[in-house]
């Protein structure tokens, strides 16, 4: 079939869950983009084109993740333009990714992109010998103000306090003294706030008190709308 009598069909919108894990959470989101484009080209699956001089694979992430930030929760929208199985696009498609990025489910889209509105993450911190992880936690999220700098189309760089936005769902000490916290923050269109914004705050407060945090992990769990209930 040639390309432009495919992109004449009917195409049919799919939703792909997937995760993000080991050495891929180092992939930038637009070399996740790439890898997605030609995995599925490799896979040869029926997915709908562009149109235009430069044809591409339609792909949408609706909250792209952070680099350096693992995930078991992400999503990728697309249109196929053939009959095929929900089961049969996870196979073929998992069997070209690269090690780390596995697709979960496939299924026809629930949510809007629009409807998002908070992210779950699990944070792991740990600061160097002898330093008391699980007090500096204590005092760090007890700060009258946690202040980051994000980036703003209109204004650049501004200074915005995180702390009213910040959800504490469960707090742990491990036996080898991290400190794993649970935590819900906005994201999406009105507001998005980086799990990193968090741990860099935490960096800079413990670097005022000469302390080093010789251990961060950051991991996505969940993506929820406004209803409360996860995005699908």
């Amino acid at each position: 079939i040639k390309r432009r009598d495919v992109n004449a069909l009917d195409k049919r919108p799919i939703r792909a869950e997937f995760s993000k894990t080991d050495r891929a959470v180092y992939i930038s989101h637009l070399d996740l983009l790439r890898t997605m484009q030609r995995a599925l080209k490799r896979a040869m699956l029926p997915v709908w084109y562009s149109e235009g001089y430069n044809p591409r694979a339609y792909l949408n992430f609706p909250l792209p993740l952070s680099l350096g930030v693992e995930s078991g929760c992400e999503y990728m929208d697309l249109y196929v333009v053939e009959d095929i199985s929900c089961e049969e696009f996870c196979d073929r498609l998992n069997a070209v990714l690269p090690v780390g990025l596995h697709i979960i489910r496939a299924y026809p889209p629930v949510n809007k992109n629009t409807d998002i509105t908070e992210a779950h993450y699990r944070i792991w911190l740990k600061c160097d010998a002898p330093a008391d992880t699980s007090a500096l936690t204590a005092e760090f999220l007890s700060l009258e103000r946690i202040e980051t700098e994000k980036r703003s189309k209109k204004k650049g760089i501004v200074t915005l306090d995180i702390k009213p936005f910040i959800k504490i769902c469960g707090q742990n000490m491990l036996d080898d003294g991290t400190e794993e916290l649970m935590v819900m923050l906005p994201a999406g269109n009105d507001m998005n706030i980086n799990a990193a914004a968090l741990t860099g705050a935490f960096e800079s407060f413990c670097a005022s008190k000469g302390v080093a945090v010789g251990y961060i992990r950051i991991q996505r769990t969940g993506i929820y709308c406004a209803d409360g209930k996860a995005f699908e």
